[in-house]
């Protein structure tokens, strides 16, 4: 396996997921506004969902979602993908010890492209860690329909030290 990435093989305590949902849904309180919920957790890829709200509504004449929600999301989960591959990392340390890693976290950069209308009642996100280095991580973002059809996707790249 590449030193850059993390292992594949890794299984997350439930301790460490409960507690880097509860940072992701509640603690991040922007996260809790835009109805964040985490569905997966893995070392290499990560999953959550959002309902659609009329809080989130960005073109009033055909209930589509804002395109900054949509942004917001992916950023969201591309440091959440940072996050558990960090935690994948440093499995020698407590689940609270690597979660406590995550206060240096912050996004460099966030390429967003937007393929389709956002329009339905429930979107799946997805994120992927491409490459984990010792100061940066880059991720690759999905933002799709129910369907699975891809609607937005993006890059970014996180500080992670």
């Amino acid at each position: 396996m590449k030193k850059d990435m993390p292992p594949h093989n890794v299984v997350f305590e439930d301790e460490f997921i409960a507690g880097v949902k509860d940072i992701f849904e509640k603690k991040i309180v922007f996260n809790e506004v835009l109805g964040l919920k985490v569905t997966s957790i893995t070392p290499t890829v990560v999953t959550a969902t959002i309902d659609m709200r009329h809080e989130l509504v960005g073109h009033f004449s055909y209930n589509r979602i804002h395109g900054g929600v949509i942004s917001a999301c992916l950023d969201t989960m591309g440091g959440l993908a940072c996050m558990a591959a960090m935690g994948a990392r440093h499995m020698d340390e407590p689940p609270l010890q690597r979660m406590q890693r995550f206060a240096k976290l912050g996004t460099i950069d966030l390429r967003v492209d937007y393929l389709r209308p956002g329009i339905g009642e429930q979107f799946v996100l997805r994120a992927e860690v491409l490459r984990l280095g010792s100061r940066v991580g880059s991720t690759r973002m999905e933002f799709a329909g129910t369907d699975g059809k891809l609607l937005s996707c993006g890059s970014g790249s996180y500080i992670v030290s």
